[in-house]
């Protein structure tokens, strides 16, 4: 089925998005719709005209990625693995519809990548620092942000809202858990992000191959201390992350899992065995990074399921919500809602 959507990067043009059966499956299946979801970010943290309903604060970068053929090829076709130079627009941010959310608040990080590939493909990752994401269907995540939402007479959440759902959702629990005992990066360049979701290799042969990937950096991660925590400023991200990469490149490996027969594909709040095989894949590089407004990033609609031939879905519900509620909010932002 083909859902037209206005796709804009730089030129705002139109173009189609094939959504997959999965998608289509697993929405019919889910109780929430994403209508609902983008309208409950609105209600709990305000609309800010033109901008996204959530990872509102961000900062543009672009960089490359150099794919490692021989690692790769066993597992997936995709172009992305090819070994040339493929230019990437990245995006990173926080969670949240809150444009000015402070840059020590313990919520997750984004990094989102457009892979501009030969012919005109793209292949979209987006990811967060968090191994394991706060939902196994789209319904808890709904409910997270109805819980968060400000009781009028205070203008804050309702804590006994927040203690029912955390007791009710105990899907939750492990992101939650993981943000808690991990203090937030004191620079994206020094954060390792995860896809969260499990994804499908393709090889030549057909043979299909479980997967999850982590992006690793290069500079190692270096969390804010406690005593930072409680002393930065509310926005440094965005200035540190464009002076540390005027100064040099950024770089993170991809890191592949490869998945093994039980491995959980459909529930992202579960996190595979340390024990799993892990590969290199490439390297991404950010080279400069900029302000958003105005940059290529602004107008990417960073949907993670455009994928590249080599790549596909899993039947995780979460991964396949998300690129309709992320097309809902793109469509406001291009008509300045």
């Amino acid at each position: 089925m083909l859902i037209k959507y206005a796709l804009t990067h730089s030129l705002l043009i139109s173009t189609v998005l094939v959504v997959s059966p999965i998608c289509l499956a697993e929405e019919a299946k889910t109780a929430v719709t994403p209508e609902q979801v983008v309208q409950a970010i609105e209600k709990t943290f305000g609309v800010t005209q033109g901008e996204r309903r959530n990872h509102t604060k961000g900062v543009c970068a672009v960089g490359e990625f150099v794919g490692i053929p021989t690692a790769a090829a066993p597992y997936s076709r995709s172009a992305l693995f090819s070994g040339e130079k493929i230019p990437v627009v990245a995006r990173f941010s926080l969670a949240g519809g809150n444009p000015n959310a402070p840059d020590t608040a313990r919520s997750p990080r984004g990094m989102a990548l457009e892979f501009k590939l030969s012919q005109g493909g793209l292949q979209h990752m987006t990811m967060l620092n968090t191994p394991i994401f706060g939902a196994a269907q789209p319904q808890t995540f709904f409910d997270a942000i109805q819980a968060a939402q400000p009781d009028p007479a205070t203008g804050k959440p309702d804590s006994e809202k927040i203690k029912a759902f955390k007791a009710s959702h105990p899907d939750s629990a492990a992101q939650a858990a993981y943000l808690a005992s991990h203090n937030p990066p004191s620079s994206y360049v020094n954060s390792a992000y995860w896809g969260i979701h499990t994804f499908k290799f393709i090889n030549q042969a057909e043979k299909t191959t479980l997967v999850r990937w982590q992006f690793v950096p290069e500079a190692g991660e270096k969390p804010l201390s406690d005593e930072a925590l409680k002393s930065s400023p509310a926005n440094f991200l965005e200035q540190t992350l464009i002076e540390q990469v005027k100064q040099a490149p950024a770089r993170w490996d991809m890191i592949v899992t490869i998945g093994v027969a039980g491995d959980v594909e459909d529930n992202p709040t579960v996190a595979w065995s340390d024990e799993r095989e892990k590969i290199k894949v490439g390297t991404l590089t950010i080279s400069s990074a900029m302000a958003q407004k105005g940059a290529d990033c602004e107008k990417i609609n960073y949907d993670p399921l455009v994928m590249s031939d080599g790549i596909a879905a899993s039947s995780d519900p979460i991964l396949n919500f998300r690129s309709p509620a992320y097309a809902i909010s793109f469509a406001k932002r291009l008509s300045n809602q």
